[in-house]
This record gives C-alpha cells, structure tokens and sequence, in this order.
C-alpha cells in the first residue's frame, strides 16, 4: 500500500473510532452517567486529535508542492473528519442538556 493510502486509512481508522466514542459518551449521559460520557469525550478526542495529525501530514506534502492526486479514499477520510467533528460538537451539547435535565434547570 502506498504511503498516501496509509496515511488515509490512518485518518479513517482515527476519526471513525472517534465518532464512535462520541456517540457512545452521548449514551452514558442519556442513562446518567456523566463520568463515563466525559471519559468517552476524552478518549474521543485524543483519537480526532490523531487523525487531524495525520490530515496535516498531507497538508505538509502539499505546501511542500508535493502534488496528491484526487482520490475517493481522501475525500472519504475528510467526510469522516467532519462528521466526527459534527458529532463532538453535538455529544457535548447534548451531555450539557442532559445535566441541565437531570438538575432541573
């Protein structure tokens, strides 16, 4: 496999566990297990933060004028960045709701 597809399958692999954990922390908060939503958010985002490391690898290979070719398998792994940002942002929101509820805010 070429280094590129390494790198891909890298973000992929990354991001995709990520938003698995995300929506997993948004299901210890529904059954009010705030600690474990937390820990889930924190394991979540030490994975994105992996991914995003290896999306700035192709980042470099670009400024560098190192030309990447289109390829199905980076736009996937992009598409799962941004979907596993989206749902971080939305797992943390609703974990806040979830709290709010449970004190009677």
């Amino acid at each position: 496999m070429e280094q590129l597809e390494m790198i891909y399958f890298e973000i992929i692999s990354a991001v995709g566990t990520a938003r698995s954990l995300f929506i997993d922390a948004i299901g210890k908060a529904k059954s009010g297990d705030f600690k474990g939503a937390e820990e889930k958010i924190k394991e979540g985002n030490e994975l994105f933060l992996q991914g995003h490391r290896s999306h700035s690898k192709l980042i470099q290979k670009e400024a560098s004028d190192e030309k990447l070719e289109f390829s199905l398998i980076l736009v996937h792994a992009e598409d799962q960045m941004m979907s596993a940002e989206a749902f971080k942002i939305l797992a943390e929101e609703f974990i806040d709701i979830y709290i709010r509820f449970q004190e009677g805010r």
